[in-house]
């Protein structure tokens, strides 16, 4: 699979609004979305909205508004929602029911906005080999700053990716000293307004090597040309290194329009997005090393991304039973990454890889969630 970003095709705006179809509208990206349609009907039109069922109230009012020509809710409807004529499906589901979805939009021939990063690392080349080049257009902060940077030069130029991370609310802690941390204090994350799942997973930073993971699919470099540098601000979303030295950054204030932006209108930009830099005030941007030791999650990632296969997908089942149960006060914070290497140790990846299918992945899906809920 050709990966997004290696020609540096860039378009003029479409003539005619694009017909989006959003799964997961009720969510936080989805809701974010439904703000930029609104603000710019000249650009986007709303054809099929879906989503997960736990907020009824607000899905019947966004159907009442924007009449899409197909509104359901469950998996199901977002797997018809996905395969529908449009010009771009945002997947904005949270978590591994994503991944049929993803499958329905790409095989659909549809442009793919991904924020449901779970259904690439979990796929893996399920996903991967349906793609065609620039199908998934990444709506991950990191990523789409990754893929904004590597219009700066070619990609055969690059000599690495670096992902910036928060740190989270437990930055520079030491892993002793988060023992005890609370669900509160976890979900009281300092720069972004996310989901729980997500914002405990910034706090562990799984999700910095679910990113490591998505960047090593979407843009086909090796782990070891993929970095984490911890950057607590949030402004400098990720950067590119090139070949001569040079290192382009991707930097606004931490909103989640403007990756949500490009993944509607890719490759093209929509003015107005969201408020831009302040230069006029002072700034500093810091970055400081990754602490394996406290936060070992991202280490654990890179180990289940190099097996390939079905283990990103039991990485992924793993810590989102763990988070759960961290969330109902059935374990600790500290407990929620060993758990998931337990899970991922005792865990066959199969040895014919090229032959995965959806059924294999949601199978191992399965499987990881009862070792992890047993464990």
């Amino acid at each position: 699979m050709p990966r997004l970003g290696q020609d540096g095709a860039v378009t003029s705006a479409a003539a005619r609004p694009r017909d989006v179809v959003i799964l997961g509208s009720t969510g936080s990206v989805g809701t974010q979305a439904l703000e930029l349609v609104r603000r710019h009907p000249d650009r986007f039109r709303v054809v099929g909205l879906t989503a997960g069922g736990g907020n009824k109230d607000l899905f019947a009012e966004q159907v009442r508004e924007l009449s899409p020509a197909f509104a359901d809710l469950g998996e199901e409807a977002s797997i018809a929602a996905a395969a529908m004529e449009c010009d771009v499906v945002l997947n904005g589901i949270s978590g591994a029911v994503g991944l049929r979805p993803t499958v329905a939009a790409l095989e659909a021939g549809n442009t793919l906005a991904l924020a449901n990063k779970e259904s690439l690392i979990i796929g893996g080349p399920v996903v991967t080999t349906l793609a065609k080049p620039d199908q998934i257009v990444p709506v991950d902060s990191e990523h789409s700053a990754l893929a904004q940077c590597l219009r700066g030069g070619r990609f055969d130029e690059v000599r690495r990716l670096v992902l910036t991370a928060s740190g989270g609310p437990f930055r520079g802690r030491s892993r002793d000293e988060l023992h005890d941390v609370t669900p509160a204090q976890a979900l009281a994350h300092p720069t972004w307004s996310m989901g729980p799942l997500v914002t405990i997973n910034s706090a562990t930073l799984v999700n910095k090597g679910l990113e490591v993971i998505e960047a090593h699919l979407l843009f086909n470099l090796p782990f070891e040309r993929i970095d984490v540098v911890v950057h607590p601000t949030s402004v400098v979303h990720s950067m590119v290194e090139f070949d001569d030295g040079s290192t382009l950054a991707q930097a606004s204030p931490p909103s989640m329009l403007i990756p949500i932006a490009l993944g509607l209108a890719w490759p093209d930009r929509v003015p107005h997005a969201a408020p831009g830099m302040d230069w006029t005030r002072p700034e500093t941007w810091q970055f400081f090393p990754l602490d394996d030791e406290a936060f070992p999650a991202v280490a654990l990632a890179r180990r289940a991304g190099s097996l390939g296969g079905t283990a990103p997908a039991v990485y992924n089942a793993a810590n989102e039973v763990c988070v759960q149960a961290f969330l109902d006060g059935e374990i600790r914070f500290t407990d929620i990454v060993p758990t998931i290497e337990r899970v991922l140790a005792a865990h066959d990846v199969p040895s014919n890889m090229t032959d995965l299918t959806v059924d294999d992945v949601l199978a191992a899906d399965a499987w990881a969630r009862d070792r992890a809920a047993a464990a």
